[in-house]
């Protein structure tokens, strides 16, 4: 008889295939459908990274904050130790257990305050036109904005500058979450659109990209102008996280900032580009991304653009990334990423690089998502929004609140000294008279009209000398600036590099060590039986030769 075959009562051959499709076809089909979507669930469980039942093992206890930087700062001992939500835990709402599904639901439903802004408009040298929308705390009583034509601002009042991300404007859930919690604690706001967004068209040439840091330069310079006794905070979230940061580490730059925040900063364009492109998951943010971005292309789509830009495209995206200028930030800044972020890879945080810089809080969190980090069971509030919240008022009391106001004044008195010591000396006649004079005292006696007109000429050609001496040594030293800023840009990112693969591959190294181990065990084993045996074979031949 066939092996593949049996028998049966009647002594007529049955296959094992055929009895197992029998025994299938005794199962319900409802119990089909349940295993099906068991495996889906189980599917979708993994895909969305999702951590609910490690929650509910853990109590939704939560995961403690991490703070990278130096405990002996003077950043972390005025502010961030005393910094409650800091040192606290994160925990996310349950039914939103995913960074995806909190990504997904702040783009969707966001759940944010209702009010309405007051707008001006900010007009560029370049012809751009740029939305300001102002919410004051004075308009915001018990959740309500008052909608008056005019706009009334204490000028001692701190005033919050808001940079949205790639795609967001000041109608985006998570900008209007800050802004109005700002505004209910007596903080002035006022969110800075890009260009193309908040419903405003593109009237100059000129876009806004990552590195783009031109426009939030101008508009802190003209708020400071317009208000220069209130102190101005700073808060960018995602690209416009990026933009902040690199206008904060740009060299030679005034920055009439108290403090900054960045949330959920890509730090390093290129990384996070390769990263968005790597899974299929990824992709999907991808195309999100893409379609946010038709609205604003419709704007230009009559510009001709090139064919071959991807060379120049990924040039500009080194140039672009901030993690070239943490180093050289010089005011308290605040970093919030999630390590769970499904944009903003936790691949390109800068770590050795915010840990060097006495002036940068770097707090990451296990979950939280892209700008998501909603909490509580009603989801109805933002983490990092009370987070960032707590560390401008603990900054605000803190005496460090009053360092930009003394390196103001040393500049000013270092550039004062620099004039009077570059002047020219100063007389002091009989009749209280001050006069000017050239270097040489010897020809201050001089009468007559001819005289003077040759010391103001000597003095003007002295004058004009010096300019060009100056003129000669700052073009030297921008040239040097330069050349040590284009150094820096290529020697930080391979120092991260390399710090990254050396921290990975230190398992690997032991591995491999072990690995080589085992596998020459059986030859160096043989071998150093061998030279035993010889060297005890020689000792006992030594002592039988002795007796």
């Amino acid at each position: 008889m066939d092996d593949f075959t049996v028998l049966s009562i009647d002594s007529s051959p049955v296959y094992p295939y055929e009895l197992l499709f029998k025994a299938l076809s005794l199962i319900p089909i409802s119990h089909f459908l349940l295993c099906l979507l068991f495996i889906l669930l189980l599917f979708l469980y993994n895909f969305l990274e999702i951590h609910f039942f490690r929650d509910l093992v853990t109590g939704f206890g939560g995961d403690p904050v991490l703070l990278n930087c130096s405990s002996s700062s003077e950043l972390y001992q005025s502010v961030a130790s005393k910094c409650r939500i800091l040192h606290g835990r994160f925990f996310p709402t349950p039914w939103l257990s995913s960074p995806h599904v909190q990504t997904a639901f702040l783009s969707l439903f966001g759940n944010s305050p209702n009010f309405a802004y007051r707008r001006h408009i900010f007009h560029a040298n370049d012809g751009g036109t740029i939305a300001l929308d102002w919410l004051m705390s004075i308009d915001v009583e018990e959740g309500v904005c008052y909608n008056n034509d005019t706009v009334s601002l204490d000028d001692k009042a701190p005033i919050l500058i808001v940079i949205p991300g790639l795609t967001s404007d000041s109608a985006s859930a998570y900008i209007k979450h800050l802004a109005f919690t700002m505004a209910r604690q007596g903080w002035n706001v006022v969110v800075c659109n890009h260009r193309g967004l908040g419903g405003m068209s593109i009237t100059s040439d000129c876009f806004y990209n990552a590195g783009w840091t031109e426009d939030i330069r101008s508009i802190i310079n003209h708020v400071h102008c317009e208000y220069p006794e209130a102190p101005l905070y700073a808060v960018g979230t995602s690209i416009g996280a990026n933009i902040l940061v690199k206008y904060l580490g740009e060299k030679g730059v005034p920055i009439p900032l108290t403090g900054a925040a960045a949330v959920c900063c890509p730090w390093d364009l290129l990384v996070c580009d390769r990263y968005i492109n790597r899974r299929l998951v990824q992709k999907l943010y991808d195309r999100v991304l893409a379609i946010g971005l038709q609205g604003y292309a419709e704007f230009h789509v009559q510009l001709e653009t090139s064919t071959n830009m991807l060379p120049e495209f990924l040039r500009s995206l080194r140039r672009s990334s901030c993690v070239n200028f943490v180093g050289n930030v010089s005011l308290p800044l605040l970093c919030v990423s999630a390590l769970d972020d499904p944009v903003c890879t936790r691949e390109a945080i800068p770590w050795d690089e915010c840990r060097a810089n006495e002036n940068i809080i770097l707090a990451t969190t296990q979950h939280g998502g892209h700008l998501g980090y909603y909490e509580g069971i009603t989801a109805s509030s933002l983490w990092w929004v009370r987070a960032v919240g707590e560390f401008f008022h603990v900054l605000h009391s803190s005496p460090l609140r009053n360092r930009r106001k003394k390196m103001e004044e040393s500049n000013l008195t270092s550039v004062l000294e620099s004039s009077i010591e570059h002047g020219p000396y100063v007389n002091v006649m009989e009749d209280g008279m001050v006069t000017a004079i050239g270097n040489n005292q010897d020809n201050v006696a001089a009468d007559t009209h001819s005289e003077d007109g040759d010391h103001v000429k000597r003095d003007e050609e002295i004058i004009s000398e010096r300019e060009r001496i100056d003129n000669v040594t700052q073009t030297k030293l921008d040239m040097k600036q330069s050349a040590d800023q284009n150094l820096n840009d290529l020697i930080v990112p391979l120092r991260r590099h390399i710090n990254q693969l050396s921290r990975g591959s230190r398992i690997s190294i032991w591995l491999l060590a072990y690995i080589a181990i085992v596998t020459t065990w059986p030859l160096v084993g043989s071998a150093l039986l061998l030279f035993v045996k010889r060297k005890f074979k020689n000792i006992a031949a030594g002592s039988l030769f002795r007796r």
